[in-house]
Order: structure tokens, then C-alpha cells, then sequence
């Protein structure tokens, strides 16, 4: 499985596209919303989300039939995300997916020069 091929394919929200990776029967796990999508629902979540949106792969890690992305999705207003995706692959397909998305932002206050930027 390409897992770039993959991921410009959600950046870009190509339905078509990115149901070619997943098997029909596919769950999807948004952890942080407390959310449980079928394939359908998934594509609907991705594709209808407000906006346009890019998207960068910075790390690929995987074992077995594991694959484990940490991503990084930003949109030209501004917005900025991070991911990190723990893909299962059955038959070269993708099974399911426990992602978990978190807003990118300065340190809050109560931590201010206890680290320093990474970049």
C-alpha cells in the first residue's frame, strides 16, 4: 500500500481516491471526539469537512500488518493540525484506523520557558 498515495488523497478530500485503499467493511476511530465511523461515513467526515486543506507526512513507522503516520494538515486560513494514525492493513488494504487529532498552538501560559521551540 502507497501510505503517501493515501494520505494526499484525504489532504486533497478525493472520495474516489481514497476508497480505493480501504476494505469495504472498514472502521474508523476518531479518539479524541469519541467517534466510530463506517467507510462511508468516513469519507463523508473527510471530504464534506469545511475548507481546503494540505498536508504533509512527516513520520512512517511500521511493523507487521501496522502502519503508524504522524501528519501534519493545514488549511490557508490558517489552521493547523497534527494526526497520528495507527493503520491496520488486511490484503493490502486498509482495515481500520485509531487516529487521534490535536490543534497546533503555543504552550499555554502555566509552561512558557520551561521548553523551547523545536524548530
Amino acid at each position: 500500500m502507497n501510505i503517501y498515495a493515501y494520505w494526499e488523497s484525504v489532504f486533497t478530500q478525493d472520495a474516489n481516491s481514497m476508497r480505493q485503499f480501504f476494505r469495504p467493511d472498514a472502521v474508523i476511530r476518531w479518539h479524541n471526539t469519541n467517534e466510530l465511523f463506517t467507510l462511508s461515513e468516513f469519507l463523508r467526515a473527510n471530504c464534506e469537512y469545511p475548507g481546503r486543506w494540505n498536508g504533509k507526512v512527516e513520520r512512517i513507522e511500521g511493523t507487521g500488518d501496522l502502519i503508524v503516520t504522524a501528519v501534519r494538515v493545514h488549511s490557508p486560513d490558517g489552521a493547523s493540525f497534527h494526526a497520528v494514525s495507527f493503520i491496520r492493513i488486511q490484503g493490502e488494504k486498509i482495515a481500520s484506523i485509531d487516529e487521534y487529532w490535536g490543534d497546533d498552538g503555543p504552550a499555554p501560559d502555566w509552561r512558557l520557558g520551561l521548553g523551547r521551540p523545536i524548530a
